[in-house]
């Protein structure tokens, strides 16, 4: 008695072999869902905010059209190496109000710091930022770019230190590098708001604020990027990183 079965496999000269068989239906293998969101984790953000230890409020613009943030506690004063890395984790939030705290807390905190507090917290972002880029979410993505572009704005010492963590940070680049919108000669008024657009200004970006090794450690981890610096003025753009002293 003969059994039917069913067999997978990628291989086209066996499968064909197969699909001869009798009673064998030959499918083709499962798509791996590569680009699906994962639901994103609650974050130390939300939890350190619930109990009370962010020194942070609602405040509303005018009419409620816009909602910001009340500090507490000037952000100049607070201990970066602490509230950073808090904030930074909190871009992964999608719910209100963590999200929109989140994020706004992030750009005060980079505007209001000195390029020698924030250049002391980069080792303890790169977790926060690495997982919420794993979370394939593209306003999260953009959210968690946007921050990093500003990161790298505070200071020539930051790109230098951020090097040797491209390992953590641009796989997910790479994977969604391409996720971009072709139309041809019109205008796309959303340019700018794509995940694959972010990701080229701040792989650009990274090689501008890199120094002269950004680009081969850019082209180990996403093998289709292309220098966007000049092979004569590129070298001109590097700047040597700032060494603080005791002072």
């Amino acid at each position: 008695m003969l059994l039917s079965g069913i067999v997978c496999g990628a291989d086209r000269h066996s499968n064909r072999e197969r699909a001869y068989q009798h009673c064998v239906r030959v499918v083709s293998p499962c798509r791996i869902p590569v680009y699906c969101i994962r639901g994103p984790r609650i974050s130390r953000f939300r939890r350190f905010y619930l109990r009370g230890d962010v020194p942070i409020s609602r405040e509303c613009g005018p009419r409620g059209m816009w909602h910001f943030i009340k500090w507490h506690t000037p952000p100049e004063q607070l201990s970066y190496k602490r509230f950073l890395p808090l904030f930074f984790d909190g871009l992964c939030e999608v719910t209100f109000p963590y999200r929109e705290f989140a994020r706004h807390g992030v750009k005060e905190l980079l505007e209001a710091g000195t390029e020698r507090q924030i250049f002391e917290t980069v080792p303890m972002l790169i977790l926060p930022m690495r997982d919420a880029l794993s979370t394939r979410n593209p306003d999260i993505m953009i959210a968690t770019l946007r921050a990093l572009q500003q990161l790298l704005r505070v200071g020539p010492s930051i790109g230098i230190v951020l090097v040797p963590y491209y390992r953590q940070l641009l796989p997910m680049l790479n994977l969604f590098k391409q996720k971009r919108i072709n139309i041809g000669d019109q205008i796309d008024f959303r340019a700018g708001r794509h995940v694959g657009d972010v990701i080229n200004d701040t792989l650009e970006l990274l090689e501008r604020c890199g120094g002269p090794d950004a680009y081969l450690n850019i082209k180990y981890m996403v093998p289709t990027y292309e220098s966007s610096l000049d092979a004569l003025s590129g070298s001109l753009l590097y700047t040597q990183p700032k060494r603080f002293g005791n002072h």
